[in-house]
């Protein structure tokens, strides 16, 4: 994701973080080191963990330390509040907490503790001071009240001395190695010594980060980092031990002073802590992140963020975002008023061909009324309107002669560019007749004084019909119906690019969404991994097992549901309640919030492999990273392979957007759930043609449940008994 700036992202992994989904796709946007705190892992779990990951990914692991912290020890509740002037009992041995009692962390840290030590805990959310040292126990006085929980950062407020490693980091790193762990964290590195420790323990060959948390690490700082592959400054403990105005300033002075060495430099804590709990970070957080790109960082560590925050893969998005931004930044470019209104997105998938095609009609409306009007069909509308907004990027026009031919010969465009179908714009001989090179004409359809386009006619010309026919819809006859239009529209052509004027009216406007209003949604939402679907039917249970399977499959952000609205052939179902049901389904049935339903204004070519592609290319545009492709996609009659399209997509290799192959799913009772494949007779699979569907509807016969859901079926129903057309007459 990130080609160009070599800079790492490292994620802790926690309860937010620790399952298949996060990790892959923490995995696909970047992240260079998984992070495992032993401060908040058990041992007894830690060989389950690791194991678990190592499952899922070939990302690296990092065991990261308890070192010399004092923590808080286990309480009978996930936290306890305490008061001002109350007297609170510190035992040496360990015990479960309760308000007036607790355990520090390690267990001698308690015995080291003098009459007036002041201690912090939590980030000073309690502030108590040591006021007798009993036998058994000492006895400290709030200060500061507040809630306190267990395994909660203690500072004492005078050195105390600690042991750099733990009965449980020797444990654990034991049980690291063992399962082929590389990169290990020292947590609190105070002194070269402490580093030389571990490195004792693990190897000469390992990858040790040495984290700074300490003034005392601060000032031995030449000395670990000589010992070390890479310095953390752990901004959060640092600020425990020096004023927090100071945090920025001693963190420049480290990636200064470490330059010389050939040691990495990473920085940790409050990168994005407001996306713990939004799918969004603060302005202050973002330009933090960016200024620390700018002074050189080599890596950024989210920790809670991806450990038990609400938005583990958003906050690794926003970060690989600032990587990318500051790219830009680093080869030295201005922004230009372009870049400011950015159309594209430096993390979507980018449009086919680099850049998504606006052309919207900058001549006032009477110079376009003057100009000569060209009758042209629906669909010659509804092309212009897809180039004009993106749809069919890169393209900005009708196909000239050598693009039909490239197109036609090797499903490219001239440049070399995946394009597998012909978009022309074809009128009989004699309306041609009088028709200029290097003129403008209005285009408008039939019975209609509105100008929806303008054609900058840059070419005319005549091609082979049946050419066409063969290349495209492998047969000429005109029993199928693409043959059939292309045929009865005669064989002129007409090339040159369009303008958009206005465009076309219809009742589900609202849903036909543009490329760059998906890709606005998207960005919003936090979206990158968006997979699409492409259909002309009303929602039945097949299509969405293959929608839902598709979307955790590949471990997606989002699902894209783009039903086409165009013209259709008799019989189909009518675009309205295509739009009605799947609305239904977005907002009662399918996964809250993950799911955009929009309406795609184009019209069946039944075009077989091809339009596959076409119709993948098209999701390309509007965002989709990821696209259902199921057995006979867009194909009609016998006319092409069932696996054709999956065969097309193997033979043009990687397009920008991923095909998503399914064959053909059947309901199996034995199952009980709808199956690609599985090991029970035939006997036991259920399938319902649509024309068997239709027929029950057009009876009041509601669809089995297996079939259809009841809701969907029923409001189909209401319909056509209220007289509303269901059905393309």
């Amino acid at each position: 994701m990130n080609k160009d700036i070599k800079k790492e992202i490292l994620c802790t992994i926690g309860p937010a973080s620790r399952n298949e989904k996060v990790i892959k796709r923490l995995e696909d946007l970047g992240v260079t080191l998984f992070r495992i705190n032993l401060s908040h892992t058990s041992i007894d779990d830690l060989a389950e963990v690791i194991e678990f990951i190592q499952k899922l990914t070939t990302v690296p692991i990092c065991l990261d330390t308890e070192g010399a912290q004092v923590r808080t020890g286990k309480l009978k509740e996930t936290s306890l509040n305490v008061n001002i002037g109350q007297l609170i009992q510190i035992p040496f041995e360990q015990i479960v907490g309760d308000e007036t009692k607790f355990n520090f962390y390690p267990a001698d840290i308690a015995k080291k503790c003098q009459v007036g030590d002041i201690i912090s805990i939590d980030f000073n959310s309690v502030l108590i001071q040591v006021i007798e040292q009993g036998e058994k126990a000492l006895t400290a006085r709030v200060i500061t009240g507040g809630k306190l929980g267990q395994n909660k950062a203690v500072s004492i407020d005078r050195e105390i001395a600690m042991t750099a490693l733990t009965e449980k980091d020797l444990n654990s790193i034991e049980i690291g190695l063992k399962m082929g762990i590389n990169h290990f964290a020292l947590s609190f590195a105070n002194k070269g010594e402490d580093v030389k420790l571990i490195r004792s323990l693990v190897g000469k060959n390992k990858f040790i980060i040495s984290k700074i948390e300490s003034c005392q690490g601060v000032n031995n700082l030449e000395a670990i980092a000589k010992q070390s592959d890479a310095i953390l400054i752990d901004r959060g403990d640092l600020s425990r031990q020096i004023p927090i105005e100071q945090v920025p300033r001693v963190q420049k002075e480290i990636g200064q002073r470490i330059k010389h060495f050939e040691t990495k430099f990473y920085i940790a804590t409050n990168l994005l802590e407001t996306m713990i709990e939004s799918s969004v970070p603060t302005r202050a957080e973002v330009n933090d992140v960016f200024n620390s790109l700018v002074d050189g960082v080599d890596g950024l560590v989210l920790a809670a963020e991806t450990a038990i925050g609400k938005y583990p893969i958003e906050s690794a998005v926003m970060i690989s975002k600032m990587i990318a931004e500051y790219g830009e930044f680093k080869k030295g470019r201005s922004f230009s008023s372009e870049e400011l209104h950015r159309k594209g997105s430096l993390f979507l998938v980018e449009p086919h061909g680099g850049v998504l095609v606006e052309r919207f009609s900058k001549d006032n409306l009477g110079k376009i009324q003057e100009m000569r009007k060209l009758i042209v069909s629906h669909e010659d509308i509804i092309n212009a309107e897809q180039i004009a907004v993106g749809s069919f990027s890169p393209l900005e026009g009708f196909m000239g002669k050598e693009e039909l031919e490239s197109v036609l010969k090797d499903m490219r465009l001239p440049g070399g560019l995946v394009w597998p179908l012909p978009i022309l714009l074809q009128i009989k001989d004699e309306k041609a007749k009088d028709l200029k090179v290097g003129k403008s004409f209005a285009l408008c359809v039939e019975g209609e004084e509105d100008v929806y386009a303008v054609l900058h006619l840059d070419e005319i010309f005549n091609y082979d019909l049946d050419k066409i026919a063969t290349e495209v819809f492998h047969t000429t006859e005109e029993a199928h119906p693409g043959v059939r239009k292309l045929m009865h529209n005669g064989n002129c052509f007409l090339g040159g690019k369009i303008d958009l004027v206005k465009r076309f009216p219809s009742s589900l406007k609202y849903f036909e969404l543009t490329p760059k209003q998906t890709r606005l949604i998207f960005e919003n939402k936090g979206w990158s991994r968006i997979v699409g679907f492409h259909t002309r039917n009303v929602v039945h249970r097949a299509h969405e097992f293959i929608q839902l399977e598709a979307f955790e499959r590949l471990h997606c952000d989002g699902l894209f549901i783009h039903p086409l609205v165009g013209p259709k052939k008799s019989g189909d179902f009518n675009p309205d309640i295509i739009c009605k049901c799947y609305d239904l389904m977005v907002s009662q049935f399918y996964p809250k919030g993950k799911v955009l339903l929009g309406a795609f204004q184009n019209y069946p070519r039944y075009s077989g492999p091809r339009e596959a592609v076409f119709t993948a290319i098209c999701r390309k545009n509007f965002g989709c990273s990821h696209f259902i492709v199921g057995r006979d996609h867009s194909g009609v009659g016998n006319y092409y392979q069932k696996d054709g399209a999956h065969k097309l997509f193997d033979e043009l290799g990687y397009i920008g957007i991923k095909p998503i192959y399914f064959n053909e799913v059947h309901y199996c009772l034995k199952c009980d759930q709808y199956v690609e494949s599985c090991s029970h007779s035939e006997s036991n699979i259920l399938q319902i043609s649509g024309t068997q569907c239709r027929e029950m509807f057009k009876k009041s016969k509601i669809p089995p449940a297996w079939f259809m859901r009841e809701e969907i079926s029923r409001m189909i129903i209401s319909d056509i008994n209220d007289g509303k057309e269901v059905f393309v007459e």
